[in-house]
């Protein structure tokens, strides 16, 4: 595991501090013949071994590392267009932790069990958080249609592409969390704190339909989020 997170520190600090934006675009410009992405790795390089104190005994990890990272950089720079740019940054990402482990793997072995990962426990888990993600945000939207508003449509064009849903999916997973974590006063705050973000919105429209028809999506998105953490905590046990 320590070696693991050795790895794992030289691999944040390489993608994330010590790789300044103008390499990003650079590479993403010039590709394989761009100075900076061979910079990028040399910063790898330098990371790696220092934070291996040059042992060479991880040598061959080491170098399916560096390899590895290249070979996944230039694989992206080729790859990802304008529109795709979110998925291959989560591609790139998993593909060099998945390296990363296996580099480690080689110098401790370790098993995973399927079955412990597979529990009844987890699987109610995963079931809640695609609960809370999709299912919830269709329940609340059908149920909340039927008295879909003008004023409440064209603030929606006003504000970023679906920025509503991805705030109430956030809320939700944010809620499950305080109330499988018994921290009640969580749910509170964030109660409070989206209310005043739209106190404004509500004193501006002046609009009663407007603000009822906000205080049911809330009240159903933090419903159904109590109710899953509390049926988590009960048969999750």
């Amino acid at each position: 595991m320590i070696l693991f997170l050795k790895f794992l520190i030289a691999h944040l600090l390489g993608d994330f501090v010590f790789q300044p934006e103008n390499w990003v675009k650079d590479k993403e410009k010039k590709k394989i013949k761009s100075v900076k992405l061979y910079a990028h790795i040399g910063v790898h390089v330098a990371l790696l071994l220092l934070l291996l104190q040059f042992n060479t005994r991880y040598l061959g990890g080491f170098f399916l590392i560096i390899f590895s990272h290249f070979l996944i950089d230039v694989a992206k720079v080729y790859l990802q267009k304008k529109k795709n740019k979110r998925i291959f940054f989560f591609i790139d990402q998993f593909l060099h932790v998945l390296m990363l482990a296996v580099a480690a793997y080689l110098y401790n072995p370790f098993t995973i069990d399927f079955q412990q990962i597979l529990s009844e426990k987890n699987l109610l888990f995963i079931a809640s958080i695609i609960f809370l993600i999709f299912v919830s945000s269709i329940m609340i939207k059908v149920i909340i249609t039927q008295w879909s508003l003008e004023k409440e449509e064209k603030k929606e064009q006003q504000s970023l592409a679906k920025a509503g849903k991805y705030i109430g999916i956030l809320e939700r997973l944010f809620v499950f969390m305080f109330v499988i974590l018994g921290k009640w006063e969580g749910v509170g705050f964030l109660l409070a704190a989206k209310s005043i973000f739209r106190f404004g919105d509500l004193t501006e429209a002046k609009d009663r339909k407007l603000t009822e028809y906000i205080l049911i999506g809330t009240l159903l998105s933090f419903g159904l989020a109590i109710l899953t953490g509390l049926v988590y905590s009960h048969y999750g046990r």
